[in-house]
């Protein structure tokens, strides 16, 4: 009898704890769904007026990402600051941080191309850290060029 009560209070708290395992462990992400919306944020720094907006996203993307990891905090700075230790570039990710907040405060328009370019490699790499995107991203969707273009023909009459 008491072998039963032991067996049935393991089971029971072995569940408990797959349970408590399940419910904080950090969940899959799905790195195509992030490495097309990278490759959008992307396409806004073919125009210098897009850049500010390409920032914008990409501090969204990563605050995104930084939840679905269970990073903890009320704002986008308190996760990065969780995060910290598990970012290989964090000077990078706070200054494109910093710089969307400004954006966004101080409602700028027109920001250098070297702080865009500052900003989103630390974005990119802080999302490969976390493991939004693969370690090789494409970062401009590739045109396939066919070899050869079959002639048009003659339409019928």
């Amino acid at each position: 009898m008491r072998l039963y009560i032991v067996t049935a209070a393991s089971i029971v708290v072995l569940l408990i704890i797959a349970l408590v395992v399940r419910k904080y462990r950090p969940r899959k992400l799905n790195s195509d769904a992030y490495t097309a919306r990278w490759q959008a944020i992307q396409k806004n720094c073919a125009n210098k007026k897009t850049w500010t907006v390409a920032v914008v996203e990409a501090d969204s993307l990563l605050d995104e990402v930084l939840k679905r990891r269970k990073y903890k905090g009320k704002t986008a700075g308190e996760r990065l600051v969780k995060a910290q230790h598990d970012l290989k570039n964090n000077e990078s990710v706070w200054f494109g941080h910093k710089l969307c907040n400004r954006i966004k405060q101080e409602n700028l328009k027109k920001i250098s191309k070297h702080d865009t370019l500052e900003s989103l490699s630390g974005f990119r790499q802080a999302l490969k850290d976390l493991g939004a995107l693969p370690e090789k991203v494409v970062t401009t969707p590739q045109i396939i060029k066919p070899e050869t273009i079959a002639p048009e023909t003659e339409p019928l009459a």
